[in-house]
Order: C-alpha cells, then sequence, then structure tokens
C-alpha cells in the first residue's frame, strides 16, 4: 500500500490559494487527488468549500463530487 506524500507549508498554502480563486470565479482546475493505489486527476470547477468537514464539492461536465482537502496533494490552472 503505498502513502500520501507529505506537503511543505508552501505547497499547501499554494493549494488552498488555488481553491479558492477557483471558487470565487468559477474558473476552472486540474486537482490531483492521492489514491490508495494511485493517485487520481479531475478537471472543473469549485462549487462549494465545506470547512467544518474539510472537504470540497467539485463539478466536472455534469457530475460532480466531494473531495477531501487532505487527499488533495496538487493543483493547476
Amino acid at each position: 500500500m503505498r502513502s500520501k506524500p507529505d506537503l511543505d507549508p508552501q505547497a499547501l498554502a499554494e493549494i488552498s490559494q488555488v481553491l479558492a480563486q477557483s471558487l470565487e470565479d468559477c474558473s476552472p482546475i486540474t486537482i490531483t487527488f492521492f489514491g490508495e493505489y494511485e493517485d487520481r486527476s479531475i478537471h472543473g470547477i469549485i462549487m462549494r468549500v465545506d470547512q467544518q468537514l474539510k472537504q470540497i464539492k467539485f463539478r466536472q461536465d455534469d457530475d460532480w463530487e466531494w473531495i477531501k482537502v487532505a487527499d488533495i496533494i496538487e493543483v493547476s490552472t
């Protein structure tokens, strides 16, 4: 079984910034998140942030899913 990479504070801050920007202006981003067997990347927009549960609602085409912020290892615009 793979282990999730540790991200440094700068990488975490960058992820937070891109997530916030996508939520604010509905700009599409690509999120890569950690998977038990392999990482997965999806492209879409953030619809909502749940601070309490620390997850985001992410829309991809006509589908959406909740993603735990702790599972995100990379984002790009």
